[in-house]
C-alpha cells in the first residue's frame, strides 16, 4: 500500500530525515516511535505532502507522491489528523465534518452560487456522511455544539471523524491520544482497531508505548533522523539499539 524508499530531508543544513525505507501492507496498524526530534512528524509531513523529499520517493499503490498536493495526496485515499488540532471553532462539530466531504464535491462556482439542485443534493449527501462519521466515533449527539465548546478528548474525536469523512484507504494518527486521560485513550485504542476493521489501514505516530505495542502490527523506529529499527511490537520492545535511544530514557524519565 505505502512504499517509502530511501527517503532523505534536509531542511538548509540540517538533516532531519536520512536514508529512510519500508513499507506498508494494507490492512495493518502500524506504529511510528522514537525520541522528540527523531524525525517522525517530518516523515508524515511528506507522506500527506506538506512538503517534498530531498531525496528518494514516497509511493501509494502506484502513485508517485513525491509532486503531488495536498488535496491530490487526499483525493487518492490519504487522510490525517495533526498533533495541534486543525478546527474550526466557531463552526459546529458537523460542519466541521462535512469539510472532509468537501474533496469529493462535484460542484462547481457557478451552481454553488445559485444553489441548483445539485448542489442541494451533494449538502445532504456530506450531511449524511458526517452524521455517519460521529456516529463511528461516538460524537453524533453533539452535532449542533460548536468545536469551540468541546473538551480536548472530543476534539480529538472530532478530527477524527473529519478525517474519515474523506473516505481515506489510509490514515495517518499525528499522537491522536496526547493529553487524553486513561479511560479516553483507551477508547481511542479500541477506535483505532474498529477503523482497521473497516477496512481502513492505520499509521499511527504516537508516544503512549502501551498504546502502540497493544494495536500495532507492525512499529518503525527513528532516532535523529534515522531508521533504527523494524519488526512487531515483540521484537521491538526487546531490541538494544530501541531499549537505548527510546524505550530507555522513556523508562529513566518515569523512574526519576
Amino acid at each position: 500500500m505505502l512504499r517509502v524508499e530511501h527517503v532523505t530531508k534536509s531542511f538548509g543544513g540540517v538533516v532531519a530525515n536520512k536514508d529512510i525505507s519500508f513499507t506498508f501492507e494494507e490492512g495493518q496498524i502500524v506504529g511510528l516511535i522514537g525520541p522528540n526530534g527523531a524525525g517522525k512528524s517530518t516523515l508524515f509531513n511528506m507522506i500527506s505532502a506538506i512538503f517534498p523529499p530531498t531525496e528518494g520517493n514516497i509511493f501509494f499503490k502506484d502513485h508517485q507522491l513525491n509532486d503531488l498536493s495536498t488535496h491530490e495526496i487526499v483525493r487518492l485515499g490519504i487522510s490525517r489528523t495533526f498533533q495541534n488540532l486543525q478546527v474550526f471553532k466557531n463552526m459546529t462539530v458537523v460542519e466541521n465534518v462535512m469539510l472532509g466531504q468537501h474533496i469529493h464535491s462535484k460542484t462547481g462556482l457557478l451552481s454553488a452560487a445559485f444553489r441548483w439542485p445539485s448542489v442541494r443534493r451533494e449538502d445532504e449527501r456530506a450531511y449524511e456522511k458526517a452524521m455517519g462519521c460521529l456516529a463511528f466515533v461516538g460524537l453524533d449527539h453533539l452535532y449542533k455544539v460548536k468545536a469551540g465548546n468541546l473538551a480536548l478528548g472530543n476534539l480529538r474525536l472530532l478530527e477524527l471523524a473529519r478525517a474519515l469523512a474523506t473516505e481515506p484507504q489510509l490514515l495517518l494518527l499525528d499522537e491522536i491520544a496526547a493529553g487524553l486521560n486513561q479511560k479516553e485513550t483507551r477508547d481511542m485504542r479500541e477506535l483505532i482497531k474498529k477503523i482497521r476493521d473497516s477496512g481502513v489501514s492505520v499509521f499511527v505516530v504516537e508516544h503512549d508505548m502501551d498504546l502502540v505495542m497493544t494495536i500495532c502490527d507492525k512499529v518503525i523506529v527513528l532516532d535523529q533522523g534515522e531508521k533504527i529499527a523494524e519488526g512487531t511490537p515483540k521484537e521491538i520492545q526487546n531490541h538494544p539499539r530501541v531499549i537505548e535511544a527510546y524505550l530507555g530514557a522513556e523508562m529513566e524519565e518515569e523512574a526519576g
